[in-house]
Protein backbone atom coordinates (compact mmCIF):
# COMPACT_ATOMS: atom_id res chain seq x y z
CA UNK A 1 0.00 0.00 0.00
CA UNK A 2 1.19 3.46 -0.34
CA UNK A 3 1.23 6.38 1.52
CA UNK A 4 2.04 9.85 1.02
CA UNK A 5 3.42 11.42 3.97
CA UNK A 6 4.87 15.03 5.23
CA UNK A 7 4.29 17.55 7.30
CA UNK A 8 1.96 20.63 6.52
CA UNK A 9 2.67 24.51 6.23
CA UNK A 10 5.16 26.00 7.81
CA UNK A 11 6.02 23.27 10.35
CA UNK A 12 9.81 21.99 10.60
CA UNK A 13 9.63 18.85 12.66
CA UNK A 14 12.05 17.07 10.50
CA UNK A 15 13.09 14.34 13.37
CA UNK A 16 9.34 13.73 13.80
CA UNK A 17 8.42 13.24 10.29
CA UNK A 18 11.53 10.81 9.36
CA UNK A 19 10.10 8.52 12.39
CA UNK A 20 6.21 8.63 10.59
CA UNK A 21 8.49 7.62 7.68
CA UNK A 22 10.23 4.65 9.56
CA UNK A 23 7.58 3.60 11.25
CA UNK A 24 5.24 3.21 8.11
CA UNK A 25 7.89 1.30 6.37
CA UNK A 26 8.68 -0.74 8.74
CA UNK A 27 4.75 -1.73 8.73
CA UNK A 28 5.44 -2.37 4.77
CA UNK A 29 3.76 0.27 3.44
CA UNK A 30 5.36 2.16 0.38
CA UNK A 31 6.35 6.00 1.72
CA UNK A 32 6.56 8.98 -0.62
CA UNK A 33 7.82 11.36 2.23
CA UNK A 34 7.26 14.90 0.74
CA UNK A 35 8.88 16.40 3.79
CA UNK A 36 8.11 19.33 6.03
CA UNK A 37 6.38 22.97 4.99
CA UNK A 38 4.24 21.14 2.68
CA UNK A 39 1.44 22.75 1.26
CA UNK A 40 -1.94 20.45 1.78
CA UNK A 41 -2.12 21.31 -2.90
CA UNK A 42 1.10 19.88 -2.78
CA UNK A 43 0.07 16.76 -0.80
CA UNK A 44 -3.00 16.21 -2.89
CA UNK A 45 -0.33 16.27 -5.91
CA UNK A 46 1.75 13.86 -4.93
CA UNK A 47 -1.07 11.45 -3.82
CA UNK A 48 -2.67 11.72 -7.48
CA UNK A 49 0.91 11.34 -9.08
CA UNK A 50 1.79 8.14 -6.83
CA UNK A 51 -1.70 6.84 -7.14
CA UNK A 52 -1.54 6.37 -3.48
CA UNK A 53 -3.70 4.93 -1.50
CA UNK A 54 -3.29 6.93 1.89
CA UNK A 55 -2.61 10.47 2.70
CA UNK A 56 -1.21 11.10 6.32
CA UNK A 57 -0.52 14.90 6.75
CA UNK A 58 1.12 15.34 10.30
CA UNK A 59 1.32 18.53 12.11
CA UNK A 60 3.47 19.45 15.25
CA UNK A 61 3.33 22.94 15.60
CA UNK A 62 -0.10 23.06 16.43
CA UNK A 63 -1.29 25.17 12.77
CA UNK A 64 -2.60 21.97 10.79
CA UNK A 65 -5.88 23.92 11.45
CA UNK A 66 -5.21 26.63 9.01
CA UNK A 67 -3.42 24.89 6.91
CA UNK A 68 -5.69 21.85 5.96
CA UNK A 69 -8.92 22.88 6.27
CA UNK A 70 -9.39 23.33 2.42
CA UNK A 71 -9.36 19.58 2.12
CA UNK A 72 -13.02 19.56 0.87
CA UNK A 73 -12.23 22.25 -1.52
CA UNK A 74 -9.75 20.63 -3.24
CA UNK A 75 -11.03 17.45 -3.63
CA UNK A 76 -13.92 18.65 -4.93
CA UNK A 77 -11.71 19.55 -7.92
CA UNK A 78 -10.89 15.87 -8.73
CA UNK A 79 -14.37 14.71 -8.83
CA UNK A 80 -14.22 10.86 -7.74
CA UNK A 81 -10.36 10.53 -8.68
CA UNK A 82 -10.00 10.36 -4.99
CA UNK A 83 -12.36 8.43 -3.10
CA UNK A 84 -10.59 5.55 -2.31
CA UNK A 85 -8.17 7.38 -1.26
CA UNK A 86 -7.91 7.72 2.84
CA UNK A 87 -7.11 10.97 4.53
CA UNK A 88 -5.31 11.15 7.93
CA UNK A 89 -3.67 14.01 10.12
CA UNK A 90 -2.23 13.65 13.08
CA UNK A 91 -0.51 15.22 15.25
CA UNK A 92 -0.64 18.36 17.40
CA UNK A 93 -3.22 20.03 15.39
CA UNK A 94 -4.18 23.14 17.11
CA UNK A 95 -2.68 26.07 18.49
CA UNK A 96 -3.39 26.51 22.67
CA UNK A 97 -5.59 23.92 24.32
CA UNK A 98 -8.42 21.80 22.89
CA UNK A 99 -9.70 18.65 23.64
CA UNK A 100 -10.23 15.91 21.17
CA UNK A 101 -14.30 15.78 21.48
CA UNK A 102 -13.35 19.48 19.83
CA UNK A 103 -10.63 19.22 17.43
CA UNK A 104 -11.63 15.66 15.52
CA UNK A 105 -15.15 16.21 14.46
CA UNK A 106 -13.66 19.22 12.87
CA UNK A 107 -11.00 17.90 10.92
CA UNK A 108 -13.70 15.24 9.54
CA UNK A 109 -15.50 18.09 8.36
CA UNK A 110 -12.59 19.20 6.68
CA UNK A 111 -12.91 15.95 4.78
CA UNK A 112 -10.06 13.77 7.19
CA UNK A 113 -11.49 10.35 7.74
CA UNK A 114 -8.72 9.58 10.53
CA UNK A 115 -7.83 12.38 12.67
CA UNK A 116 -5.95 11.81 15.63
CA UNK A 117 -4.72 14.54 18.11
CA UNK A 118 -2.06 14.30 20.19
CA UNK A 119 -2.33 10.44 20.24
CA UNK A 120 1.18 8.28 19.73
CA UNK A 121 2.43 7.57 16.60
CA UNK A 122 2.21 3.48 17.21
CA UNK A 123 -1.47 4.00 18.35
CA UNK A 124 -2.58 6.25 15.40
CA UNK A 125 -0.64 3.85 12.74
CA UNK A 126 -2.55 0.82 14.63
CA UNK A 127 -5.81 2.63 14.14
CA UNK A 128 -5.19 3.19 10.25
CA UNK A 129 -4.31 -0.31 9.64
CA UNK A 130 -7.47 -1.40 11.51
CA UNK A 131 -9.48 1.47 9.51
CA UNK A 132 -8.13 0.08 5.91
CA UNK A 133 -8.74 -3.53 7.10
CA UNK A 134 -12.25 -2.32 7.59
CA UNK A 135 -12.76 -0.62 4.72
CA UNK A 136 -10.94 -2.50 1.93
Amino acid sequence: MKVVTGVVGNDIHVVANRLIELSLKARGFEVFNLGVNTYLEEFIDAVVETNADVLLISSLNGEAEGWARELKILLSKYGNLLDNVTFMIGGNLVVGTGSAEDIVPKFKNYGFDLVFHQVDLNTGLDELEKYLEDNK
